[in-house]
């Protein structure tokens, strides 16, 4: 018998979500078979049997914090029983493990009789935080519920099992299934908002979108946050992608972006301007030498900021190549916690989904985050008689406050644009 405990989840991280089991009591698993998903603030993590054996108990239900080390089930030796496996194929195989979830009910196994004597009431202390939650909400004493559980620990869906045994435990005025519902009725006067029948759907938050929330409240509340624009002229940049992106595919096999000239250019700028590098450590600032680039990168549970780590060093290929495989990581949810951790400034690009003009947050610690935007053709006076029309992009530089002077943080942002408008001056400062 061994326990299925929460792994170490990394520096700063002590607990995390249950997202789903991919097993049920009295499955059969192999070590080194995912059990488990388990939703972290940053990253999502797999759990895996560590032996042989059978899911005895599911101590910990999908939605449920737990902590770093905690038993959330047990994995007991030998074969399934037949009263806790799930039916299984012909050829001896188990469900689709994605197909099964840790509320899934398990209709088709039979109830074990209770033990005669009181035998029930001495497996009470044995039942699961589910089903003691569960159980008052149906009406059962979960001390009377058989366990199937070799140990005799009363799951959930014993809970469940036993109610569906006692069709007296239904509510005897329960309308028929195939009854039409009565409209609703309009709310009396000082009784609580009805929604007036129309729909509804209520969804938790993930714990990633709650971190988001969370850590987003925390920067305008604790930084003194400042917003300064400015625009870019795309035109050199989009000249010299024109006339090389080819050969440059061909020769590193990877395309020509904007996002390695926006880093180049933030490097250049960031050594001019050192105090939009660093981070305040009470009452001390930390002025950092190197140059990790966060890059935001909108996945399905939410933003994530991967790192581009010591990106002076990197050539132009090598950002483009590093970023590609970042954002293809964080949208197969595949990040691991070192490439999410430690960055000295953020990159964001709003652009992307056609925002012309927008003020970024800041990612604390960092003191300081670029927003990039939408290229769009705007008439650009070249002097009192001439205007034309070039692709412009607006960029916004949000800062704190408390250790960046308003001059500090224009003249940053000024340095940018200059080098992105002038390709050549950015392969030298950069």
């Amino acid at each position: 018998m061994s326990e299925i405990k929460v792994p170490d989840l990394g520096e700063s991280i002590s607990e995390g979500t249950i997202y789903k089991w991919l097993v049920k009591e009295g499955d059969t698993v192999g070590q080194g078979d995912v059990l488990a998903e388990l939703e972290t603030d940053k990253v999502n993590l797999e759990i895996s049997a560590e032996e042989d054996g059978v899911i005895s108990s599911i101590l910990r239900q999908a939605g449920e914090n737990v902590a770093v080390g905690e038993t959330i089930g047990i994995i007991g030796s030998g074969a399934g029983t037949a009263g806790a496996a799930a039916p299984q194929a012909a050829d001896g195989g188990r469900p689709d493990a994605a197909a099964v979830g840790s509320e899934a009910p398990a209709a088709a196994a039979p109830v074990v009789p209770a033990a005669p004597g009181g035998a029930a009431a001495g497996t009470a202390a044995l039942a699961s935080p589910g089903a003691r939650k569960l159980a008052p909400g149906r009406g059962i004493d979960h001390g009377e519920v058989s366990a199937r559980d070799p140990i005799g620990r009363i799951a959930a869906a014993d809970v469940k099992d036993h109610g569906a045994a006692r069709p007296e435990a239904a509510a005897p005025s329960a309308p028929p299934a195939a009854a039409k519902p009565a409209p609703a009725k309009p709310a009396a006067a000082g009784s609580a908002p009805q929604e007036d029948g129309k729909a509804v759907e209520r969804k938790r938050m993930s714990r990633r979108r709650l971190t988001i929330a969370s850590r987003l409240v925390e920067a305008q509340q604790t930084a003194a946050m400042l917003t300064t624009f400015n625009e870019v002229d795309m035109t050199a940049i989009l000249d010299l992608r024109k006339r090389r992106k080819d050969a440059f595919k061909e020769k590193h096999d990877v395309g020509l972006g904007f996002m390695s000239f926006f880093t180049k250019a933030v490097i250049g700028a960031l050594k001019a301007y050192p105090l939009l590098n660093a981070e305040i450590d009470g009452e001390d600032l930390l002025i950092k030498k190197y140059y990790d680039i966060g890059i935001a990168v909108s996945a399905k549970e939410g933003l994530v900021v991967p790192v581009v780590r010591d990106a002076d060093r990197l050539s132009f290929p090598e950002i483009e190549r590093r970023i590609g495989e970042l954002a293809s990581k964080a949208r197969a949810n595949t990040l691991s916690l070192p490439e999410l951790q430690g960055g000295t400034f953020t990159i964001t690009n709003g652009g992307v989904f056609g925002s012309l003009m927008s003020t970024p947050i800041l990612n604390t610690p960092q003191v300081g985050i670029l927003g990039m935007h939408k290229i769009q053709l705007r008439p650009i006076a070249l002097d009192e008689e001439r205007t034309v029309n070039r692709p412009m992009m607006y960029i916004a530089l949000s800062y704190d406050h408390r250790i960046v002077d308003g001059s500090e943080a224009v003249s940053f942002l000024v340095k940018v644009k200059e080098l992105l408008e002038d390709p050549e001056a950015l392969l030298l400062e950069g």
